[in-house]
């Protein structure tokens, strides 16, 4: 409920009404005194004890409780101040990529605007404010692309860039071009995790499974495989392996649920198994944890799968590398 407020002379309620409706309760004093409150009444409003509570300086929240997520961001913006944008995480959360679970707020002012970091809000500065934004009420954040590069340099993680990365690229809200733009033209600070998971994603790797697989076949020195390329018998599509190696006939695939996204995906899954071998093709199994913990098994079986593929006449497939 909106705390009451004295009618004065002059005091616009439905301005501060409406304002309110618009920024789920959240205000700041210019905004309040904009309206026609009066210095004194703002006062009586904002002081320790007061009904309104302070959520950063010079930005409340006019009723009680615990913010909700939507006002804290609003209040972030507001904190902040005009041409403000949200990025990185909180950006991507907005638009419903699942990210990794953090309290702050990063928030891009442009370049010269003393805004410190406080609280829960992160403040960069940028001389690269970004022309096109997104908006879903009062709040306003960045695209995709360069949510996504953002929130690369808030991690420090490689698995939960990776995570974040794949589920971008899975989901199509970025693309890999768009994502090495946005490093290209960003900051070199800080991006050196997000290079290493875009040059995986360039080879074809799309998870963090697949990206450990990688890491497990380079370590075990076994010839790198093509990573979701397609396979193709004459001009009929048969599969898109998680890895390929063309010449000896063999794929893996890296069975997770997780990153399959749901179960009419899992059951696709077993349909591309089903064709594949029906052309010949060794396919393997593995499931991220047994790529973890079971490394030496893993490497066993592929590389005995390996043999058996090359000492036979190679498959008569096409192959088109992942884009």
């Amino acid at each position: 409920m909106i705390s009451d407020v004295p009618r004065t002379s002059g005091y616009d309620q439905a301005a501060l009404k409406k304002l309110l409706e618009r920024q789920e309760q959240v205000i700041s004093p210019s905004q309040a005194l904009a309206c026609g409150m009066t210095p004194a009444v703002l006062r009586r409003h904002t002081d320790p004890g007061g009904p309104w509570q302070r959520l950063l300086p010079g930005v409340y929240l006019t009723v009680t409780g615990t913010p909700t997520s939507d006002q804290r961001e609003i209040a972030a913006l507001r904190y902040a101040g005009d041409r403000s944008v949200i990025t990185g995480l909180t950006a991507l959360r907005r638009i419903g990529i699942r990210v990794p679970d953090r309290d702050q707020v990063t928030i891009l002012v442009p370049a010269g605007r003393h805004v410190r970091s406080i609280s829960y809000v992160t403040v960069w500065q940028t001389i690269r404010m970004p022309e096109l934004v997104m908006y879903r009420g009062p709040v306003q954040f960045t695209m995709p692309d360069r949510a996504a590069a953002d929130a690369g340099r808030e991690l420090t993680s490689l698995n939960e860039i990776r995570a974040v990365v794949a589920g971008a690229v899975q989901q199509r809200w970025c693309s890999l071009e768009g994502l090495e733009a946005e490093l290209r033209h960003g900051p070199r600070r800080g991006s050196a995790p997000l290079r290493r998971v875009l040059a995986e994603v360039a080879d074809g790797v799309r998870s963090v499974p697949e990206a450990d697989l990688r890491r497990l076949l380079k370590t075990a020195g076994i010839q790198m495989p093509l990573f979701n390329a397609k396979v193709y018998a004459g001009q009929d599509f048969i599969a898109k392996p998680d890895a390929w190696w063309p010449a000896a006939g063999v794929a893996v695939e890296v069975d997770s649920k997780e990153w399959h996204l749901s179960p009419e995906d899992w059951q696709q899954t077993m349909s591309r198994h089903a064709r594949m071998s029906a052309h010949g093709i060794i396919v393997l199994h593995f499931t991220p944890m047994q790529i973890r913990a079971e490394s030496a098994r893993v490497v066993t079986q592929i590389q005995s799968a390996l043999a058996a593929g090359r000492a036979r006449p190679a498959l008569p497939l096409r192959t088109v590398a992942a884009s």
